[in-house]
């Protein structure tokens, strides 16, 4: 069930064509069904791909008296447990569907409800009687909403193009949020590169009632909670954990197929699904064929073990990559510089051939530390040893080894390793897998504000050291780079192609257990992912578990050098950035002449700019730096003076 837009309209005359019109913009989330729902104070929009009980649960749903109505984006993998614990109270059911669970848990708990469930949802709640309006999601984001405050009136919306559909709607760009996605390739919540348009933060609730606003936090990251494990027993704690995710998320009324990789976040899927599967598992791929990246061999070995249904694409320049490139620039809805985001919309493609839901291994890294950047952060502490005027000397010195296409190469890691040592171990961590830091962006924008990357590391992360603090890392990672940027590329690309994407991994239990780990059965050395490499060591190939992780992205690099070349000179060409009016055309020009002259790498870099420019052009975004927000200014009330 895959997308929801709604508005209140409080005390004005409204267009009820209006919902209908935005709503339809959200059908590729979608195509099963549509619904909406108007009153004089608020209107509700729905659209549905379904997945559990295919002949019922349309969306508006209604309460027995009609009173409450629910628009649901998600799937509560717990809804059968919930509805019995329902039944036991005296509720009746007319449909078999999670979405009828939901509503009838909200209507016997209210907001505790949330705290009941285990699964992904945005949802949104109206009472007639009462004009109260309820938003909520996941407890990790891995659905999104978007929510707009203007005049006293709330807008939502599962993609930022449904409340961009109102005109009384500013578009102005937040340029608080285009430093930080400058610096970390995403946009952090709440801030999105709109003014007045947030993101409803992972685990939190929205309370609109007559104007007024209230919100919430209904669960947060687990922190400082460790336990005394053994490695025997943590591994067979995860063992247990992991059986009842697969069990959950392989709950569904049309066919499952599961995205593979060559390393070992898929390939645990593989078997566990493997194990609770009773028919034979579809497995999709993509392949890089004659790359140093490419996980062909490791893919064909696990296919071969697990006698899957297989279907696999390579991603070569001899695909349209351009119109591809349009089209992610288009869903993305919030611009990423994720390059990744390309491949991940070919395997959505290639997926939706056979099947209408996909596992994927998304949070396992961040969970189990599965990044080489949590062991950089480490051994920065060392190298900030050394006095600055040495490392910068060796820094010039590695400017003369020749750049090279590979994806990420050790010349380009060791380069960004020592100009990562020379900030702050927090913006040193982004920094590693960001793009430009704080000085970068002074050179490059026409103006600056005083937003840092440091501001996101609130009071409630755990604290730093100077030797890289990886509990501190982790906690950051899975607040913003897996909720920002990993499952929004994920639920676009997929929804895109009407394809739902779960990740098992992201059971709250599964989290709330690695929270409990120390730090020494996530990464020790040189090794990392521990305590989850411990457990499949007996269960995988041995070359699976040895082989170094590669990721799922592209060589950016090497491609706009060769055959995205022209279409990244067309879309940063000198009139074009002249007439964005964010950028000094000349830092531009030299970025890209240093980029195709092999002086440096810095195709993320481009690849972040070409995707900015791409989605400013097509959403009309305005620069001006001055904007007036009607309802800005107000408070959000206490929920004293809610009820």
């Amino acid at each position: 069930m895959c997308g929801i837009s709604g508005y209140t309209h409080r005390g004005r005359v409204f267009n009820p064509s209006a919902i209908r019109e935005a709503t339809d913009l959200l059908i590729h989330r979608g195509p099963d069904q549509q619904g909406t729902y108007e009153s004089e104070s608020v209107s509700l929009g729905a659209v549905r791909l379904k997945i559990i009980d295919l002949k019922a649960g349309a969306q508006p749903f209604f309460s027995d008296d009609r009173k409450t109505v629910l628009v649901f984006n998600g799937e509560i993998y717990n809804y059968r447990e919930v509805r019995q614990k329902l039944q036991n109270l005296g509720h009746k059911f007319s449909t078999e569907s999670d979405t009828e669970v939901l509503l009838r848990a909200f209507l016997q708990w209210d907001t505790e409800c949330f705290r009941r469930l285990r699964g992904m949802f945005a949802a949104a709640f109206w009472n007639e009687e009462e004009r109260r309006l309820v938003l909520v999601r996941d407890r990790v984001g891995i659905k999104p909403l978007y929510v707009a405050r203007f005049g006293g009136d709330v807008y939502f919306g599962s993609e930022l193009k449904t409340i961009l559909f109102h005109p009384e709607i500013p578009r102005q760009l937040d340029h608080s949020a285009l430093h930080h996605y400058l610096a970390l390739n995403y946009v952090p919540g709440p801030f999105t590169l709109i003014e007045g348009i947030q993101k409803l933060r992972p685990g939190h609730l929205l309370e609109w009632r007559d104007g007024m606003v209230l919100e919430e936090c209904y669960w947060k990251l687990p922190r400082g909670r460790e336990q005394d494990w053994t490695l025997g027993d943590a591994e067979k704690e995860l063992d247990g954990l992991l059986k009842k995710s697969m069990q959950d998320h392989l709950l569904s009324d049309v066919p499952v197929g599961i995205w593979l990789s060559g390393g070992i976040d898929s390939s645990t899927m593989l078997h566990y699904a493997a194990q609770e599967s009773t028919q034979r598992l579809k497995t999709f791929s993509i392949t890089f064929r004659g790359r140093t990246f490419d996980e062909t061999p490791y893919i064909h070995e696990l296919v071969e073990k697990y006698q899957t249904d297989h279907l696999e694409l390579d991603l070569n320049p001899e695909l349209d990559l351009p119109s591809a490139i349009e089209d992610v620039a288009y869903y993305s809805d919030e611009p990423f510089a994720d390059a990744g985001a390309l491949p991940v919309w070919f395997l959505s493609k290639l997926s939706r051939q056979c099947v209408t839901v996909a596992l994927s291994g998304e949070g396992a890294d961040e969970l189990f530390g599965g990044y080489v950047t949590y062991r950089a952060d480490h051994l920065a502490g060392y190298a900030r040893l050394l006095p600055e005027a040495a490392r910068r000397s060796l820094l010039r010195a590695l400017n003369y080894w020749p750049v090279s296409d590979d994806k990420i190469s050790f010349e380009y890691k060791m380069k960004r390793f020592l100009e990562g040592s020379l900030l702050s171990p927090d913006e040193a961590h982004v920094y590693w897998n960001g793009s430009f830091s704080r000085a970068q962006q002074a050179d490059l924008l026409l103006r600056t504000n005083h937003a840092r990357v440091q501001d996101l590391f609130g009071s409630d992360l755990p604290k730093a050291n100077g030797y890289g603090s990886l509990s501190r890392f982790l906690f950051f990672d899975q607040r913003y780079y897996l909720a920002d940027d990993l499952l929004q590329k994920v639920d676009r690309m997929s929804m895109a192609h009407s394809l739902e994407v779960r990740p098992p991994y992201l059971d709250h239990r599964i989290i709330e257990f690695a929270a409990s780990l120390p730090d020494r059965f996530k990464v020790s050395g040189r090794r990392h992912k521990v305590i989850l490499k411990r457990l499949m060591r007996s269960k995988l190939p041995k070359s699976v578990l040895r082989h170094s992780k590669t990721g799922l992205d592209i060589p950016t690099h090497d491609w706009l050098r060769g055959p995205l070349r022209g279409f990244l000179e067309e879309i940063l060409s000198p009139a074009a950035v002249s007439d964005n009016g964010l950028f000094r055309p000349g830092a531009i020009e030299q970025l890209k002449s240093d980029h195709m002259e092999r002086r440096t790498n810095v195709g993320f870099h481009l690849w972040g700019l070409m995707i900015l420019f791409l989605w400013m052009k097509h959403w009309n975004i305005q620069t001006s730096s001055e904007v007036s927000l009607p309802g800005a200014a107000e408070e959000i009330v206490s929920a004293r003076v809610l009820a």
